[in-house]
């Protein structure tokens, strides 16, 4: 084969047969792979009436078992992961496809489009080029969504999806791909269409903190990999702690310890950082420090909710 698409699924019943569909191909051959992650609707009983698609069931494992599972029986020269309740625009696999072949590429990137539960298109995503394909990963600029990415099977090895990052496993998935320095080939358009919905996405939890913990930690494990190999640049560092000074304000919220420890870290990693909040609130963080603010806006919020009750 020349691509395989893998789909895990859980109760996704009202978007599957969608997904499916939008990965027709007419150049390349393509084989599709639908993993049901223990679905208590009729997402596998219709799954095995459908010809042409490879379905595996398992226990409900989670997103990244699921995912792992279709990739160790993927035969396509390339790979791609595909959400659900998420479609590919149309020609997308075959330009992809074509793309790679002509370039040698490791990974071909794309952008993508935000659309609604009626498919209207809420906003538009072009690719950024960036001239460091691991600080774009890193939070420079955008750096689009993993299911608008088509990953060379072999160059993959032994990457997989983490379960103990399993809230986060998207993000450190493609960080790993690129501290392996592939050969990145750009599509020109939008090869993913990402549906925002109100139901519960697949590797996403209502405890936040957890999801902000796991984050934290796989900054800590790709930082600690690159200084390794002494490619932790003051430019990649810097990406980061723009993303990291945010899931310190998260994390605030639920953990003002773990939040300080994160905030230390971004200073230990550049003493130089600049506090990007401007105004009064930027001068409590310099004079108070990030501790003492937070906790002030703790209070503050508690008032404000009781205002509104």
């Amino acid at each position: 084969m020349d691509v395989s698409i893998i789909i895990p699924t859980y109760n996704r019943l009202w978007s599957l047969p969608a997904a499916i569909k939008s990965c027709k191909s007419s150049v390349c051959s393509i084989e599709i792979i639908v993993i049901d992650d223990g679905s208590t609707d009729e997402s596998y009983n219709w799954l095995k009436q459908q010809t042409n698609i490879k379905v595996l069931r398992q226990e409900n494992w989670g997103k990244c078992w699921a995912a792992n599972r279709g990739f160790e029986i993927a035969t396509g020269k390339y790979v791609r992961f595909l959400d659900s309740d998420d479609l590919l625009n149309e020609n997308a696999i075959d330009e992809q496809f074509i793309l790679a072949e002509k370039e040698n590429a490791n990974v071909v990137v794309s952008g993508y489009k935000i659309i609604d539960e009626k498919s209207t298109i809420i906003r538009e995503q072009k690719w950024i080029y960036c001239d460091d394909f691991i600080a774009q990963q890193l939070g420079e600029c955008d750096s689009s969504h993993y299911s608008a990415y088509l990953f060379e099977k072999a160059f993959l090895n032994d990457i997989r999806h983490r379960p103990d990052f399993a809230f986060r496993d998207d993000r450190l998935f493609v960080l790993e791909v690129a501290i392996k320095n592939p050969k990145v080939s750009i599509h020109i358009g939008y090869a993913l269409l990402h549906r925002v919905h109100p139901n519960q996405r697949l590797q996403f939890t209502s405890h936040s903190y957890i999801q902000n913990y796991q984050h934290h930690q796989l900054y800590k494990k790709i930082y600690s990999i690159l200084s390794s190999r002494n490619q932790l640049t003051k430019r990649r560092i810097n990406a980061g702690i723009s993303i990291l000074w945010s899931l310190a304000h998260w994390t605030a919220k639920y953990n003002l310890n773990d939040a300080s420890q994160i905030a230390k870290w971004i200073f230990s990693l550049n003493s130089d950082f600049e506090i990007p909040e401007k105004g009064l609130l930027g001068f409590f963080y310099r004079t108070l420090g990030f501790k003492n603010t937070e906790r002030m806006l703790r209070i503050r919020r508690t008032l404000l909710s009781k205002e509104i009750q």
